[in-house]
């Protein structure tokens, strides 16, 4: 969690300061989470975005239902 927290503000708030109201950090939260979760390139999983890299892991694994009729 530390270094999460770490990165958040090191990526995000050191370099957009001053942010001078709660407005502004929600936003700019919003957007960097966006971006984190989404577009960001991580290199530990084939430099894919982490929601990319998590729907292909599903399609994936996750095994067809078969259904019956009666």
């Amino acid at each position: 969690m530390e270094s999460t927290i770490g990165l958040y503000k090191t990526e995000l708030i050191k370099p957009r300061r001053p942010l001078k109201t709660l407005s502004q950090v929600e936003l700019a939260t919003a957007e960097y989470i966006d971006w984190y979760n989404h577009r960001r390139l991580h290199g530990e999983i084939g430099h894919v975005p982490p929601a990319e890299y998590e729907t292909n892991h599903y399609q994936s694994t996750t095994k067809p239902q078969v259904t019956t009729t009666t």
